[in-house]
């Protein structure tokens, strides 16, 4: 008595332990998934370019876009990649496709390992607005560094709504994942 109605709005769940797609997760709930795109170009970004073990004036392809599910703010996807590799995914259109699925149509390459890293963000202001949130409400920060035959591929920042999305990790007795012991892993 006195509570009210709660209506769990956590409508996507996401396996630990697997590489993944944020498209495919969605499409997978039967929600329609749809990206605005932020910016998409060519960047010069030191940070980004020694997680993937590159020269500091290294060009990058940058993309960012707004992840939407069935017309709502899901996800803000920022994306960093060789240009060495990339260049052709200028053109893409991301509107309705998986970043893996175009690199590996238009580039001839897709992730095949890397890691994770997932903590608990208050998102900034302009954040909160694109994500349709409200001040106070809790998102995960996800950072992702993706290989390709041993060779880092992309650098991914992900922050993604708290209230729509879960992580499950699967375990079983006597057995323990290896933890990664630095970004350069």
């Amino acid at each position: 008595r006195g509570r009210g109605t709660v209506i769990n709005r956590s409508d996507f769940e996401q396996p630990l332990g697997a590489l993944y797609s944020l498209f495919d997760s969605i499409e997978a709930s039967g929600a329609v998934q749809r990206s605005t795109v932020v910016d998409l170009r060519e960047d010069l970004n030191p940070v980004v370019a020694e997680q993937l073990g590159l020269p500091a004036d290294a060009p990058l392809l940058f993309l960012e876009r707004l992840r939407l599910a069935d017309d709502e703010p899901l996800a803000i996807d920022r994306a960093w990649l060789p240009m060495s590799v990339a260049a052709p995914l200028l053109t893409s259109k991301f509107e309705h496709t998986a970043l893996y699925d175009e690199l590996e149509r238009r580039c001839g390459i897709r992730p095949d390992a890397g890691w994770e890293r997932i903590a608990p963000l208050l998102p900034s202001p302009d954040e909160r607005k694109l994500l349709a949130m409200r001040r106070g409400e809790a998102a995960f920060f996800l950072e992702r560094l993706s290989t390709s035959n041993g060779v880092p591929l992309e650098w991914r920042t992900t922050t993604v709504r708290g209230d729509r999305y879960r992580f499950v990790s699967r375990f079983e007795a006597g057995v323990a994942p290896s933890l990664v012991a630095s970004a350069r892993d």
